[in-house]
């Protein structure tokens, strides 16, 4: 297992929400941020872990490379983001991809519950288009720079 020492450009960034308006505001402030890493997207809890176990529309490795960061929305249909969070860090596979849950609950409920599935960050979704690009800023900088993990498995 290889260490991430140094900053990664062909890094994967996968975000599980089922919101089309959240999803193309997120890869336009991605560009506009010029986050210089892979942005692939998921609308549900079932495609996340169909994505993240390679079945399905995911089964090619090319096509679906291993995230180094899940951006996590908790209410989407189907699966939710608490039941996929719960999959994933139960899973021995996957439970070393850092999941950020970025959603738009302030509910202390949703954040407690959160942490105690796993989660390694919990985020309110920003109001503004600014405040998104720098959180994703922010995000790259902080799980791809400063934080040592150890990169994903091409599983």
């Amino acid at each position: 297992m290889a260490v991430i020492t140094e900053r990664k450009i062909n890094v994967t960034f996968l975000m599980a929400d089922d919101d089309r308006d959240d999803r193309d505001l997120t890869l336009r402030a991605f560009q506009k941020a010029r986050i210089r890493n892979d942005l692939r997207f998921v609308e549900d809890g079932v495609e996340l872990l169909d994505y993240l176990r390679r079945r399905g529309l995911y089964a090619d490795p090319r096509d679906s490379p291993r995230p180094h960061l899940i951006l996590l929305d908790l209410n989407m249909p189907r699966k939710d983001g608490r039941e996929a969070l719960a999959e994933i860090k139960a899973d021995p596979e996957l439970r070393r991809i850092p999941v950020v849950v970025l959603t738009t609950s302030e509910e202390e409920a949703d954040i407690l519950k959160s942490y105690d599935l796993g989660a390694n960050s919990f985020i309110s979704k920003p109001v503004s288009f600014d405040s998104l690009m720098r959180l994703l800023q922010d995000l790259d900088h902080y799980w791809l720079e400063i934080v040592t993990t150890t990169a994903p498995s091409s599983r």
